[in-house]
Formats: C-alpha cells, sequence, structure tokens
C-alpha cells in the first residue's frame, strides 16, 4: 500500500507538471502579442498576481520556514522566472501610461517580498518554525486568492461582451487542473496556506470552463463578424482606389473641350 508520504510526493510531481504547463499557457497570447506589437485590451494583472504569489509561495517553503515543501518550492522558484518574462514582454508592448502603472507595481511587489522575508529570516530567526510558516503562510493566502480571483475582471468583459477572446481557454484549463491538483495535495498531508487559495481557484477555474461553454458561439460570430466589416472596408478602400482615376479620366475630355473653344 502506498503511503500518505509517497502519494504526496506524486501528487506534487504531477502538480509540478501541470503547474509549468499553467505557467506555460500564456505563451500563445503572448506571440499574439508580439505579433500585433501592441498588448491590445489584455491584462496585466493576471501576471503581477502570479508572480507576487510566486515570489511569497518560494519564501513559504524554503526549508528554515517550511519544511517538507521541496515540490512547492521548485515549481515557485520556476514560476517567478517565466512570469518575469511575461511582464518583461508586457512592459515592452505597452504604452508609456500602461508601462509605468506596471512598472510601479512590480517594483512594489519586490519590496514587499524583501520585507517578509527579512521578518521571517531574521528577526523570527529564533522563533518556531511553525511561526514562521503561520505568518508567511496567511501571506501566501491572501496573495493566493488575489491570483485566483484576478480573471473576475476578465470574466466580467466576457460576459459583457458575450465573447471569451480576451480570455484564453488554455490558459482557464490550465488555471483549473492545477488548482484541483493541489487541492488534492494539500487534503493528503493538511496544509490550510495550501489549500485554501487553491480550493477556491478550482471554484474560479471551473466558472470560467463554464463560460467557455456558454460564449463559445457567440465568441465565433462576433469573430466572424468582425473580419467581414474589415473585407468590406478593405474592398470599399479598393473600389475608390479604382474610381478616382476614372473620374480624373472623365474630366480630361472636359478640359480639353474648355481649351479648343478658348483657342477658337
Amino acid at each position: 500500500m502506498v503511503s500518505d508520504e509517497a502519494l504526496r510526493t506524486i501528487v506534487g510531481i504531477i502538480g509540478n507538471i501541470i503547474c509549468l504547463f499553467f505557467f506555460l499557457s500564456p505563451v500563445p497570447t503572448f506571440v499574439r502579442i508580439w505579433k500585433k506589437g501592441s498588448v491590445e485590451r489584455y491584462s496585466a494583472f493576471p501576471y503581477l498576481a502570479a508572480l507576487m504569489s510566486c515570489l511569497v509561495w518560494t519564501l513559504y517553503s524554503l526549508p528554515m520556514v517550511h519544511p517538507g515543501s521541496t515540490l512547492v518550492l521548485t515549481i515557485s522558484a520556476s514560476g517567478v522566472a517565466i512570469e518575469s518574462i511575461y511582464i518583461t514582454l508586457f512592459l515592452i508592448f505597452s504604452d508609456n501610461k500602461k508601462r509605468l502603472k506596471v512598472l510601479l507595481i512590480v517594483l512594489l511587489e519586490l519590496f514587499f517580498t524583501a520585507l517578509l522575508a527579512t521578518l521571517a529570516l531574521t528577526n523570527l530567526v529564533h522563533t518556531q518554525k511553525k511561526i514562521r510558516s503561520l505568518i508567511v503562510g496567511f501571506v501566501c493566502i491572501f496573495f493566493g486568492v488575489v491570483l485566483y480571483s484576478s480573471p473576475l475582471a476578465v470574466m466580467k468583459l466576457v460576459i459583457s461582451t458575450k465573447s471569451v477572446e480576451y480570455m484564453p481557454f488554455f490558459l482557464s484549463f490550465a488555471s483549473f487542473m492545477n488548482s484541483l491538483v493541489w487541492t488534492s495535495y494539500a487534503l493528503i498531508r493538511f496544509d490550510p496556506f495550501v489549500l485554501v487559495p487553491n480550493g477556491l481557484g478550482t471554484l474560479f477555474g471551473l466558472a470560467q470552463m463554464i463560460l467557455h461553454a456558454v460564449y463559445y458561439k457567440s465568441t465565433k460570430q462576433l469573430i466572424a463578424e468582425r473580419k467581414g466589416k474589415e473585407v468590406n472596408l478593405s474592398d470599399a478602400v479598393v473600389e475608390a482606389g479604382e474610381e478616382q482615376p476614372k473620374k480624373i479620366g472623365a474630366i480630361a475630355p472636359e478640359i480639353n473641350g474648355h481649351d479648343s473653344e478658348d483657342q477658337s
């Protein structure tokens, strides 16, 4: 029979794989941003929230704070690196107003993490590890909830526009699966700090999947209509360009006729 610890390790490894997929799921979005040369209506908030969450989870899973959390540490540190790349691209392809706002938030996140690490690893160095885990754990719950609730703004946009174009399916699916696996991980050896944000994330991920199912057809129709309008507009421009020489050609004989009358 598989022990709880072995089962937890297996689930943790699966969680690392799925979470890595979750972190990489926005890649198609950033390929589109790269090609367009603009972030369009995409929000930086999910990536900023993910970066903050990964920073505090990295701190939480350190051996001197919460021993036995190696699998949380590996994926959290990977998340910090990946989210940093996304935010860098967002900064490159944003306008000046958005760029300044995102940069200020990143600096605040780094300052807060450094402050928390200082408190946890220096001022609390002589206290029990449980106290460290408790303090950093509550911070992790807060930012974990912020991370998994960050799509709420996008979900509101989906409902108002009846389109899931700006809520990528793979990101929603990966978020749901990631939360589900880490919820299971937290239940095997009860860890409330992992359970609370991931349990909430499972509910939000399920809500996003339902929205994709509800607005899938309407999204296709809206995109088709928009492309149709773009085609019609381009045709109108072409026709206008073709009519212009005809008008000039029609005016030319009249000018020549007037010149002939003047000469006579």
